[in-house]
């Protein structure tokens, strides 16, 4: 894999683009002090490189909940009784089309996976796990936390001021 060459300006605009996507290339640009054309052709050369992934929405759950009702989040531990790597790969590739499984990592010591879930209610919820764990024979130890309000929500990777 071939590094990136970061400079402090493509610093500056991941750091930028990881608080607000929605400004304009200009007025990225003005905030990073550099030329719109040289805005834009850096940005695109993050996302072709893949550093930056994708861009999303971040929905206020309170908000919405008035609407569709709040749902249930919880964290969910997940031990495998065969930690091989086929049997980790095999377990996440099982869990990624799941929309209701908003976030997967596999962890270290302790458990082998964290999961955070989201479901409608609890019923959905006893469905999701009896479709991902109940039926999977690999799954040794399901352990669930069920959040009762989200007090920070965030997905900004801390970054260097300058490299």
């Amino acid at each position: 894999m071939t590094p990136l060459a970061l400079d402090n300006i493509d610093l500056q605009l991941l750091a930028q683009l990881q608080t607000n996507t929605a400004l304009s290339n200009q007025e990225l640009a003005e905030r990073v002090h550099v030329s719109p054309p040289t805005c834009l052709r850096r940005v695109k050369r993050l996302k072709e490189t893949g550093l930056i992934e994708r861009e999303i929405a971040v929905l206020n759950t309170d908000k919405l909940a008035n609407e569709v009702g709040h749902g249930l989040t919880a964290v969910v531990e997940i031990t495998l009784d065969r930690q091989d790597q086929a049997a980790l790969e095999a377990f996440e590739q099982r869990v990624a089309p799941i929309d209701a499984v908003q976030q997967c990592y596999r962890v270290s010591p302790g458990p082998d996976f964290c999961l955070v879930v989201h479901a409608a209610n609890m019923p959905d919820y006893l469905a999701l796990t009896q479709q991902l764990f109940t039926t999977d024979a690999n799954v040794r130890n399901v352990k669930s936390f069920f959040s009762i309000k989200r007090s920070k929500f965030g997905a900004r990777v801390p970054l260097p001021t300058s490299l």
